[in-house]
């Protein structure tokens, strides 16, 4: 059998997880049964990630996409901001509530990284709109910025099922979008 290598192995390694996690669910998960499906040592997985949390984030990202890499460019503000609520949820509907809530119990365990990638998406997506004109300006505060996000996350966290469309879209017309263009929502 010859030897994988480089991004061989590594997709290897995030299908087994990927396929590891979605049989036997997060609590379950451990690395020797991602390894023994990847059909390699738990250290080759080691090397990679520090631990299981880190692992399963990187089987999400290869396997659902990387939102920090493609950033929706729709041409409109509303319509981009929506665009990564909609990919967050979908997300948290593929990976269900209980994949969630074990991830957070190992928070503490993540790169800090994990906790500022949408600051980065939510920038490029206002610097945008600003470009277009349709707000004043793209020098907001992060809390800001990540308004949206964070609270989509924090709606995920307390709910067992899919968020409906009509709150996404509440959280970019009622609060976004009357933080970062200074006029009011549509209820208010």
């Amino acid at each position: 059998m010859e030897r994988r290598r480089g991004a061989e192995l590594e997709g290897v390694l995030l299908d087994a997880a990927w396929d590891e996690l979605m049989e036997s669910g997060y609590a379950r998960l451990t690395m020797e049964a991602v390894a023994a499906r990847a059909h390699t040592g738990k250290q080759v997985l080691y090397r990679r990630w520090r631990n299981r949390a880190e692992l399963v984030i990187a089987a999400m990202r290869h396997r659902t996409g990387s939102i920090v890499e493609n950033v929706p460019d729709t041409g409109s503000l509303r319509d981009d901001v929506l665009g990564v609520l909609r990919l967050m949820a979908e997300r948290f509907a593929t990976l269900g509530p209980d994949v969630v809530h074990g991830l957070l119990a190992e928070a503490p365990d993540l790169d800090p990284e994990i906790y500022t990638r949408m600051t980065s998406v939510m920038a490029t997506i206002v610097k945008r709109a600003a470009e277009r004109g349709e707000i004043p300006t793209d020098d907001l505060p992060d809390r800001v910025l990540t308004a949206p996000t964070n609270l989509l996350r924090h709606e995920m966290l307390f709910a067992r099922d899919p968020l409906p469309a009509s709150a996404l879209t509440s959280l970019v017309d009622d609060v976004f979008l009357p933080l970062v263009s200074g006029r009011p929502g549509r209820s208010g």
